[in-house]
């Protein structure tokens, strides 16, 4: 597997964890209270971060050869 194509992947990756950080934001302030809509919520900003650091390093990292 090319550098690139493993690139694509995590940044999947990444998106994928974007999109399950909005659907419990949004699920935990619609539907839960108290303390497990804070752990709800606490849950979706770590994977919100953790997309965040993997979208940084697959820019810093540049263009690179198929």
């Amino acid at each position: 597997m090319s550098q690139a194509l493993l690139n694509m992947w995590i940044s999947f990756i990444a998106l994928g964890l974007m999109f399950v950080s909005a659907g419990t934001a949004i699920f935990s302030r619609a539907k839960l209270k108290g303390w497990l809509q804070t752990t709800v919520l606490v849950f979706s900003f770590i994977c919100l971060m953790i997309s965040g650091i993997i979208v940084f390093f697959i820019v810093l990292g540049g263009p690179t050869s198929t």
